[in-house]
């Protein structure tokens, strides 16, 4: 239930707020992935969650700019 909340709202959004969210997903996976380099990292799982919210929201960008494009 959690993810297709969090999918319905990324639906709601605009391309433009999707990219911003976008951005600041890219620079937290760059983060947790430096963290877990230096061993700072406790939550290591957070890193496959980054990814995967990243892979969505690149998902209904995609989908969005299909829809337009028809």
């Amino acid at each position: 239930m959690k993810t297709k909340n969090y999918v319905n709202e990324l639906k709601a959004k605009t391309v433009e707020q999707l990219n911003d969210e976008l951005v600041g997903a890219k620079k937290e996976l760059f983060n947790l992935r430096f963290q877990n380099a230096t061993n700072q990292l406790d939550n290591t799982s957070r890193i496959k969650d980054v990814r995967r919210n990243i892979a969505r929201i690149q998902t209904v960008i995609t989908e969005k700019k299909a829809n337009a494009a028809e």
